[in-house]
């Protein structure tokens, strides 16, 4: 009988110790919190059930133009902008995500509040974009792309569009003034 309550404890602190909830805020290569690259239109109401899912609808779906859904908090606060890989489609899954809140961090610690500096030393930059008002840093490790306002940048450098960029051209200290994951694949 002793054994039986010994093994019922331990296999209770296994279990218990092994089950790992998600952090609802956490952002990595193939989810961001409870949201997945698999994750359906449809799905978005019970994924975000103490949230408001706003669903914009162009009204002609032969425009072609995407629709994007925006995640609120209760209090108002928008959290995630997503894009789905097809237009009125409630099967279709999401293509994009721009985080919006501060608090959606990678494992990392990588979020909207970051420098450049911050997502140098956190992760291999796989390529650099010249927009006309921006930077696109991309990071292939975790499908994100920041996006840099060239106000950050010197002024001998923004105005140049054929410039290749490169991490030495941009201070440690740019902000990060969007943030996007892509589920493109």
């Amino acid at each position: 009988m002793r054994h039986l309550i010994l093994g019922i404890i331990a296999s209770t602190i296994l279990f218990t110790r092994c089950t790992k909830t998600q952090n609802p805020f956490e952002i990595s290569k193939q989810h961001i919190g409870l949201l997945t690259d698999s994750t359906q239109v449809k799905d978005l109401e019970s994924i975000f059930p103490n949230d408001s899912v706003v669903k914009y609808i162009a009204g002609d779906e032969f425009i072609g133009n995407t629709n994007n859904i925006q995640i609120f908090e209760k209090g108002g606060k928008k959290l995630l902008s997503l894009t789905p890989k097809y237009v009125l489609d409630s099967t279709s899954t999401i293509s994009t995500v721009r985080v919006l809140d501060d608090r959606y961090k990678t494992a990392e610690n990588i979020s909207t509040l970051s420098t450049f500096k911050d997502i140098q030393s956190q992760y291999k930059i796989s390529r650099m974009s010249n927009l006309i008002n921006s930077v696109v840093v991309a990071v292939d490790d975790i499908n994100a792309s920041f996006t840099i306002d060239k106000k950050e940048l010197p002024a001998n450098l923004r105005f140049d569009m054929n410039l290749k960029f490169e991490a030495t051209h941009i201070p440690d200290e740019a902000k990060i003034k969007y943030f996007f994951v892509s589920w493109d694949n």
